[in-house]
């Protein structure tokens, strides 16, 4: 395919995930897979199905932000000439024929910096939460502000405004395309499948470290562009906050005071539920949407407090990957 396009796959530990990502893939220009410190054979499996390898060095903390970065860089060290990026997820594949379509729409916009398509959940039936990750894939087709991990790159814009934060633990993507719209470039996503994603989550507490890493990038995104002119994240953090923490706090103190003080607290709460039930766009399964949307504030407000307190302690927050979360 013309421009000379390549992929850059990010994984750890991915296991028959990441055979999967790298079949998807087979027929691109050029494949590197970016491995950070897989316990599983992963960079080798890799290596013998074509793909250029590239080892994180574990003297600094993994991101994705940090390999996809040093994917592109490793890409253009290999293949002199590539002009097109698409970066997948290792727990992802290629769906057949995004490729292509992917490639056609930025040769025929070159306003556009990046496309992406429908990301959709391999084994949505498999838990609830894997469904409420498939639903928080389906986000609206055309201008977008943002890509999610998987989506095609035009190099020289990604280069032009200094690629991802390597330190971001979680978010990059949207901070990514504030600096892009910011430079002038526009983002779209488009009305097709693009990849399958394997979540693999089949409790609770792996579906809450997803949505407390979530709340975590909120608050840092908040703090990095919260006070340019798109208040960027401001308004989701408050949320989290108001949500998860002032108004636990308000029902305590209604308790105090009276029963139905307390209770009135409560019933804002079913409120919430109500309003966000009643306008969801998915009406099979609206009720476990918006007690996901409730439940990911008191996660987004957990969040948020550990960025505060690794700021002013001055220690970086450690997250736990939602797959590695123990049984």
């Amino acid at each position: 395919m013309t421009p000379v396009i390549g992929i850059v796959v990010i994984g750890r530990n991915e296991g028959e995930r990441l055979l999967r990502c790298l079949a998807s893939v087979s027929g691109a220009a050029a494949v590197v897979y970016v491995d950070s410190a897989s316990s599983d054979g992963s960079a080798e499996a890799a290596a013998a199905r074509g793909a250029f390898v590239e080892r994180l060095s574990p003297d600094r903390p993994f991101t994705a932000a940090r390999a996809r970065n040093a994917g592109v860089r490793r890409l253009r060290a290999d293949v002199p000439g590539v002009e097109l990026v698409h970066f997948v997820d290792g727990d992802c594949e290629i769906v057949p024929g995004w490729l292509a379509e992917a490639v056609a729409f930025l040769r025929e916009n070159p306003g556009y910096a990046a496309a992406c398509g429908r990301r959709r959940e391999r084994h949505p039936e498999q838990s609830i939460y894997n469904r409420l990750t498939d639903i928080e894939w389906d986000t609206a087709i055309g201008d977008a502000t943002d890509t999610g991990g998987d989506a095609i790159y035009r190099i020289d814009a990604l280069e032009r405004v200094g690629g991802f934060r390597d330190d971001l633990i979680a978010g990059e993507e949207p901070e990514l395309g504030l600096r892009l719209r910011r430079a002038g470039y526009r983002i779209r996503r488009l009305d097709r499948e693009m990849t399958l994603h394997d979540s693999n989550l089949t409790h609770f507490a792996q579906w809450w470290a997803r949505q407390v890493r979530a709340g975590h990038a909120c608050a840092e995104a908040a703090a990095l562009h919260g006070r340019g002119p798109e208040r960027f994240f401001v308004r989701r953090l408050a949320s989290n906050c108001f949500w998860g923490l002032a108004l636990p706090a308000l029902t305590l103190a209604g308790f105090t005071l009276s029963a139905y003080a307390g209770f009135a607290a409560i019933a804002v709460y079913g409120l919430f539920w109500w309003r966000v039930a009643s306008h969801a766009h998915n009406a099979p399964e609206r009720g476990w949407y918006a007690l996901g949307i409730l439940l990911g504030k008191f996660a987004g407000a957990r969040g948020a407090w550990l960025y505060a307190w690794s700021t002013l302690s001055r220690r970086r927050t450690s997250l736990i990957e939602p797959r590695e979360v123990a049984r």
